[in-house]
């Protein structure tokens, strides 16, 4: 097992940003759970150049991207992304996150989406975080209400997935909300 440096690391999981080499595991990830992503999530493309465009993504001031790791195999379990990151008064970010079929139920996703809040609020400097989930996602939103979210309104016709315009729930937790002081960073300045 190779030696892997953590972001941040709780009793079973740790984080870490993803990287280039975990595209044959995110991959083998992602074809085991197409039937659980497919509903919310819709089709995604596996092809090397989706994947390096995916990471492209996170070079970006505005977009982080981590997986969640078993602390004891190193394995993936989970994947967050922090989009749309908007610094200056609103400090706030979008998450994105997902299971896969292998360990779901088992709470490694609570435990890591912890360290990525703690990690967004603290490191990165950011105060709110927002989730949106399709009302019938009950998993996902059970999840976000275990951790502290609070639904904070609906969202009509908010997202293209399998062809059709998917309504959404909006929720949100800030840092006081969950009970972490946000850090000032050198990226509180508006850009």
């Amino acid at each position: 097992m190779a030696i892997t440096s953590y972001l941040s690391q709780g009793p079973r999981v740790a984080i870490r940003h993803v990287r280039r080499q975990d595209y044959d595991e995110l991959t083998a990830l992602a074809q085991e759970s197409a039937e659980m992503h497919s509903r919310w999530l819709g089709a995604r493309e596996s092809t090397v150049e989706a994947f390096e465009g995916y990471l492209k993504r996170f070079e970006q001031p505005t977009q982080e991207g981590f997986v969640i790791c078993l602390r004891n195999t190193a394995a993936i379990v989970g994947g967050v992304n922090i989009n749309n990151i908007v610094r200056g008064s609103l400090q706030s970010g979008t998450l994105g996150y997902t299971a896969y079929a292998s360990t779901t139920g088992r709470g490694y996703m609570t435990e890591g989406l912890w360290l990525v809040i703690q990690h967004a609020f603290v490191e990165l400097g950011l105060h709110r975080l927002e989730a949106n989930i399709q009302p019938d996602n009950i998993t996902s939103l059970n999840l976000v209400t275990r951790l502290g979210f609070q639904r904070e309104g609906y969202s009509a016709a908010f997202q293209f997935i399998n062809g059709e315009w998917r309504d959404h729930e909006r929720w949100a937790i800030t840092a006081e909300m969950a009970d972490i002081a946000a850090q000032p960073t050198n990226q509180d300045q508006p850009r």
